[in-house]
């Protein structure tokens, strides 16, 4: 069902013919970068939609783990778009693979197929040891794969299961659907009423899991979980809950629906983070929902569903998607996963994740409280809320961080950093000033 390292990157065959290249007259260049940080910015707020605030620097190129913005400054990019950019910036391969695919056939509708489709469908089963009669619908993010495991659910209850259950701290995604199943208020109120029917339960708590379903249990269709909650602070979900879950979703007739669009492609040093024994416990999933990480920066998520049955939900004209499966991302994907296989990444991944861990615990630092994650998804929470006024200090001393919560550091950097690269980092957080007070936070 999978294809090799070699088969997954190589350039798509099919067609020798190439477009000319264009003359130096009809070329159309990108825009340049020219001009200063404050320049940029300042074009930024006369023309995009002020639904990020002002950003906090605009860049212009990037190579590795690196970055540079707009004044020609470098940064040490350690939160990779968010868990997406697995292979750092501008890698060879995946470049290389996204400019043949482009050069070959770029996007057809869906009522056709390509083979970096249907491959990369073939993969996703694989890594995620899916049994036979398993499929997989490819989306453009994780919110469109959140919001396809939703509506699957609903096909799966018909109408007769109107529960949902999800988690207190989760973020399944910002569309109706999707946000339906998000827990931080700030983010649902103001478009509230969502789809109804969403429970949230205690995060972690075996107790509550075991309650929701005791009461009205066979009225269920579905539990959301995410192993890893990355938005609420890179919070993995203690050992032996997700096959408690299981086993009551099972035990009831309901879908146990695993969001790993943060956790999965490699990102914990495993395919997918409930594979790791102390996180599923060996469980098998029904749905399994993927992006982030997939393509490498190039946009691209997924849904797995596992089991004839419930890849059947699903069926012709019940959901669509425009963009998703087309061959450019299709590639992208293959491309990372391959350039993860063949160089060893998943190992790298897991053992300088433990060796980074360890380095931050042990700076010593008083402002610093615990250090926990898998793989390269780690958190580093503060003894105070002043999360964002560490990111701005990191960012001026060239680290690119995040804040998820306020008291607590993001990272997930590209799995192709090096321990030299990274000590700069831990030095910052060995020095930062153990004083550093709310009140001062930006």
């Amino acid at each position: 069902m999978t294809t090799t390292p070699d088969q997954a990157v190589a350039a798509p065959a099919g067609g020798s013919a190439r477009h000319r290249a264009a003359d130096a007259d009809e070329a159309l260049p990108l825009p340049a970068a020219v001009g200063s940080v404050a320049e940029w910015t300042d074009r930024y707020t006369h023309a995009v939609m002020d639904t990020f605030g002002p950003p906090q620097r605009v860049l212009v190129r990037g190579e590795g783990p690196y970055v540079w913005d707009a004044d020609g400054k470098r940064y040490l990019d350690l939160l990779g778009g968010i868990a997406v950019n697995s292979l750092g910036h501008a890698h060879p391969t995946l470049t290389a693979a996204v400019s043949a695919q482009l050069g070959t056939l770029g996007h057809i509708s869906n009522f056709f197929s390509s083979p970096a489709q249907i491959a990369l469908s073939e993969r996703l089963l694989g890594l995620a040891d899916a049994p036979q009669g398993s499929r997989v619908f490819l989306t453009s993010s994780g919110t469109e794969a959140n919001e396809a495991a939703l509506k699957l659910t609903r096909r799966h209850s018909a109408g007769t299961r109107p529960r949902v259950l999800a988690l207190e701290g989760a973020f399944h995604g910002r569309s109706m659907g999707a946000l339906s199943l998000t827990h931080k208020q700030a983010y649902r109120e103001p478009f509230e009423p969502l789809p109804p029917g969403v429970e949230f339960l205690p995060f972690g708590d075996t107790d509550a899991l075991r309650a929701a379903f005791e009461h009205g249990g066979d009225q269920v269709a579905a539990l959301f979980v995410e192993p890893i909650q990355g938005e609420a602070g890179v919070r993995t979900v203690p050992p032996g809950y997700v096959a408690l879950a299981r086993e009551l979703t099972t035990a009831h007739g309901a879908l146990l629906v695993l969001d790993e669009v943060q956790s999965g492609m490699g990102r914990t040093g495993r395919w997918f983070a409930h594979q790791h024994p102390h996180i599923g416990g060996g469980i098998r999933p029904d749905v399994v929902t993927v992006a982030k990480g997939l393509g490498g920066g190039f946009p691209v998520g997924g849904l797995v569903a596992l089991g004839p049955d419930v890849a059947a939900l699903l069926g012709r004209g019940q959901h669509g998607t425009t963009f998703g499966g087309n061959p450019v991302a299709s590639a992208a994907a293959l491309a990372t996963i391959g350039v993860i296989e063949r160089d060893g990444l998943l190992e790298h991944v897991t053992t300088l994740g433990e060796r980074l861990r360890e380095r931050l615990r042990s700076t010593g630092n008083p402002l610093v409280r615990e250090v926990r994650g898998e793989g390269l998804l780690i958190a580093v929470e503060l003894v105070r809320p002043v999360a964002a006024q560490v990111v701005a200090h990191a960012l001026e001393a060239g680290f690119v961080v995040n804040a998820c919560t306020p008291g607590t550091l993001r990272l997930a950097p590209p799995f192709v950093l090096t321990d030299e690269q990274v000590q700069p980092f831990v030095d910052l957080v060995a020095s930062l000033p153990a004083g550093l007070a709310p009140e001062e936070t930006a």
